[in-house]
């Protein structure tokens, strides 16, 4: 078996992961990331990059280049519902650099980090390498198990950082139960092709609800529908299913027919949950792996990364000393984060739930959900939605200069 060692060894390519890793290889630490995949190429991820993000881009001082990568901008996020449109978020008042969310395909994303990671020598990526099993010692966990191409391999690390997403195997390996709630929604993800003057509301409510992101060449979109109703979807006819997309997209009519099979829509069974507890000596949990989110607000990637440069601000100076980091240094990240995490999800499975149909035979404009109502009466309640939406409700900052060796 080969070994490999290193001070911090990340779990997962993913935003949380590849945003650990290069913050701290930039602070100096010897890091290892492994990504279980050969490349990011994988449709329907979120790809909604937040104020928030391009904030920290900017603080890197990569945010020109960043913003020449294929992206369109969303400056609000307003909600159709009953032939009505109300703002309900406005970024336009973020004392920010990109007051807007830039939609960008999430390969590119991580394409982009991994490029800049790959610039500092004490940055590694292993590709194509899946960690199944955690090394132990002593009651301390000291490294990974991996399977590649090439045979198993051992990762040694002082810390491993499980940023492996919602269905975690390094998480499930350390025993580490999270506390599931209750999601109000499963999302259908398919493509349909994109024209000239094409007029698609990026939120249509009703039978269902629909969100339609402008690709440039098509649309991509989420159907969303109520948890655990997708099978009763498909015995009512991908007919029904097109009549379905064709009444929230009356523009999308004359192409609805492209899609002649299941097989090109992608369900996500959307989980909500958390770690009561994200970390065990030697192991820290960041990301979906120790909050999972809904893609209400598509505020998922935004957390992972709010939560990967905490990890780094408070976990890098404790990396670059010598000796261990103590379970007490990985406390102090979850002790950070974790509220931002419970009040999102609160948010998510409270207040946003009400836009989203309860049964399939639901129609949300025969019934205005109350944040509709709220939001139409109050239009200031949109910026400061705008600002939890846009930047959450504890906004990281790139504390740590690169090269610098400092103790927060």
């Amino acid at each position: 078996m080969r070994t490999e060692t290193a001070r911090c060894c990340v779990v997962g390519g993913g935003p949380a992961g590849m945003m650990t890793g290069l913050l701290l290889a930039r602070q100096g630490v010897d890091v290892i990331v492994l990504e279980k995949h050969a490349d990011f190429l994988r449709d329907f991820r979120g790809d909604t990059v937040h104020p928030s993000t391009l904030e920290l881009i900017a603080e890197l001082g990569w945010i020109e280049e960043f913003l020449r990568l294929p992206h369109t901008k969303m400056p609000d996020v307003t909600v159709n519902l009953g032939g009505k449109a109300v703002t309900f978020a406005d970024f336009s008042r973020l004392k920010v650099r990109c007051p807007y969310i830039a939609f960008m395909p999430q390969w590119d994303v991580l394409d982009f980090l991994a490029g800049k990671a790959a610039a500092f020598p004490s940055f590694r990526l292993l590709r194509s390498t899946e960690a199944t099993e955690l090394v132990r010692k002593d009651g301390r966990v000291v490294g990974v198990l991996a399977t590649t191409a090439e045979g198993p391999v051992e990762v040694r690390a002082d810390v491993v950082i499980a940023a492996d997403g919602r269905h975690s195997t390094i998480r499930a390996r350390a025993g580490m139960e999270p506390v599931a709630g209750s999601p109000p929604m499963d999302v259908l993800w398919f493509h349909l092709p994109r024209r000239e003057g094409d007029q698609v509301p990026f939120f249509q409510g009703g039978k269902g609800a629909l969100v339609s992101i402008d690709r440039g060449e098509f649309w991509q979109l989420a159907y969303t529908i109520p948890a655990g109703a997708f099978e009763q979807l498909k015995a009512d006819g991908l007919a029904a299913f097109r009549e379905r997309v064709a009444g929230l997209a009356p523009a999308l009519r004359d192409r609805v027919e492209r899609i002649d099979g299941w097989d090109q829509v992608h369900q996500l069974t959307v989980r909500v949950d958390r770690l009561r507890q994200w970390h065990r000596p030697g192991l820290l949990c960041i990301g979906d792996a120790a909050h999972a989110m809904s893609p209400a607000g598509g505020v998922g990637i935004n957390l992972a990364v709010q939560d990967a440069v905490a990890t780094a601000n408070l976990l890098g100076p404790a990396l670059v000393r010598p000796g261990v980091p103590g379970e007490a240094d990985l406390a102090r990240v979850q002790s950070r984060r974790q509220r931002a995490a419970q009040v999102t999800q609160a948010f998510q499975l409270g207040i946003l739930r009400d836009l989203y149909p309860r049964k399939l035979t639901d129609d949300t404009t025969g019934h205005v959900p109350p944040i509709f109502t709220a939001f139409r009466a109050l239009p200031p309640l949109r910026h400061v939605m705008g600002r939890f939406i846009g930047l959450g409700v504890r906004p990281e900052h790139i504390a740590v200069p690169a090269g610098r060796r400092v103790r927060l």
